[in-house]
């Protein structure tokens, strides 16, 4: 009989690939998803469905007891950027804890729990001698994403419940929408970066992330928080090249905005999404990150503890990117 895993948060970039992943492995999958959740990337006839309503506890607890005992289930539902800043707290910890409170509750806790955390929840590395970000590193969060994203953390571990945290890099691949608007700049010939400090990037390509999820789940002890990454960092031009390449562009133009431009930009991205009540991708909570110099990742502790070891490059991710924005007809 096939295992089965609850993956909340499917409708998303991240979601769809890892529904796509479990029905690969053989899972029976089920989508738990929102009612204004679109399903463009969760076409599979395969798929099961589970409508949650994370405002309604107790709507949430019946919903949860009409679906069956899954063997897993992969928590990737959370906000990276918000109108309000309080909707960090309620969304990625908020609607966590009345999901596990209410799986309690269901009778539906089940053998592990994966969730998708973020390295933000880490907070500035070392900034000086530019040393590896380590899973046992204290987090210092400087960011509400990222302090949101750490007290979810923190309520997992009196929760009860059988748990692998994952605090992923960068996550770029098909569908996505945030490197997206990098890539739609570089393919106009301009690169725009922040700071002029040497900075160091890490990055993860979505399939790697999915694998390494299920792998985790089936490998891994429960209790244990893993840094998730490509095993080596690029600095901007290096990933600007990789990007030409792919692109078919001789040149694209680095500009660097000194900090301060930057935090203005962001400010004034800030206010006018709050004019027309839709969140900015620049805002003062990404400022804080653009500007972290170093994103540099140690990953020995996932690669001992599940064996994690990713299998797309940058090279070789950044043009399966590109080759699939170009046939969606997202770039020309």
């Amino acid at each position: 009989m096939s295992k089965r895993v609850l993956i909340v948060g499917a409708g998303g970039f991240v979601g769809g690939h890892l529904a796509a992943e479990g029905l690969n492995r053989g899972y029976e999958v089920w989508a738990g998803v929102r009612e204004s959740t679109s399903l463009k990337w969760l076409s599979d006839p395969r798929l099961n469905f589970l409508v949650l309503d994370f405002d309604a506890p107790s709507a949430l607890v019946e919903k949860l007891a009409e679906g069956p005992e899954w063997d897993y289930i992969i928590y990737n539902l959370g906000a990276t950027k918000c109108l309000n800043f309080s909707d960090f707290n309620r969304i990625n910890h908020d609607y966590l804890r009345r999901f596990t409170q209410a799986l309690e509750k269901a009778g539906r806790v089940p053998g592990k729990l994966l969730f998708m955390s973020s390295l933000s929840a880490m907070g500035p590395g070392d900034e000086k001698g530019y040393s590896p970000i380590r899973a046992t590193d204290i987090p210092q969060p400087n960011t509400r994403y990222g302090a949101s994203k750490l007290k979810a953390e923190m309520w997992l571990a009196t929760a009860g419940i059988p748990t692998v945290i994952f605090r992923p890099t960068g996550i770029y691949g098909p569908c996505d929408r945030d490197y997206f608007l990098m890539f739609e700049s570089m393919a106009k010939g301009v690169d725009f970066g922040v700071g002029f400090r040497k900075q160091l990037l890490s990055f993860i390509y979505v399939d790697d992330l999915a694998r390494a999820a299920f792998d985790a789940l089936e490998k891994a002890p429960a209790g244990e928080t893993y840094l998730i990454a490509e095993p080596r960092s690029y600095t901007q031009k290096e990933f600007r090249k990789i990007a030409a390449k792919a692109l078919g562009k001789k040149h694209i133009l680095g500009v660097r905005l000194p900090l301060w431009g930057a935090k203005v930009a962001s400010a004034v991205a800030e206010k006018w999404g709050l004019i027309r009540m839709k969140p900015s991708t620049l805002n003062r909570d990404k400022f804080n990150i653009m500007k972290q110099r170093n994103w540099s990742v140690d990953i020995s502790k996932a690669q001992a503890g599940f064996g994690f070891s990713p299998e797309v490059g940058l090279k070789e991710g950044v043009e399966r990117t590109v080759e699939w924005y170009k046939k969606e007809g997202w770039l020309k």
